[in-house]
């Protein structure tokens, strides 16, 4: 079994350091490589040129706040869905927010699960957790 990376996208700092401490907290020792701007999570992914090579023989998913300063994360969501090396890739939504047609939107793109941040820090902290131990159980195919 090949370790998943799990490729975070998200510009607020104390927001991914919660989510990291809580992922560790659940057990889930994978890497994590954080992006603060799509530009540079989707460089990452899609490699300069867009073609999704770099992403072909990775495991990885991606963790994506919608609420980005260069970007939406809708976009990125719909480019990472639609290339051939990068639509297996499993994506979380987590953001705050929780507009019903935006959840649509990104389940419609392919968001495999969406999940609100909840405003206070308990509730936040308590939702990554279980969002770690779903991690530790869940397949993520090669992009290929």
């Amino acid at each position: 079994m090949n370790p998943v990376n799990i490729v975070m996208v998200e510009d607020d700092e104390g927001h991914a350091r919660l989510i990291e401490r809580n992922i560790r907290r659940a057990g889930v020792n994978n890497p994590i490589e954080q992006f603060r701007d799509g530009r540079s999570a989707l460089e990452y992914l899609l490699g300069p040129d867009g073609s999704g090579a770099p992403s072909a023989k990775r495991h990885q998913m991606v963790l994506l706040d919608l609420n980005l300063p260069d970007m939406s994360g809708i976009d990125i969501l719909a480019k990472i869905k639609a290339n051939e090396h990068t639509r297996r890739s499993p994506v979380v939504v987590l953001t705050t927010t929780d507009d019903s047609r935006e959840i649509q939107r990104c389940y419609d793109l392919g968001a495999n699960v969406y999940i609100t941040k909840p405003v206070n820090y308990e509730g936040f902290a308590n939702a990554i957790r279980q969002l770690g131990l779903f991690f530790t159980v869940m397949q993520v195919p090669e992009n290929g």
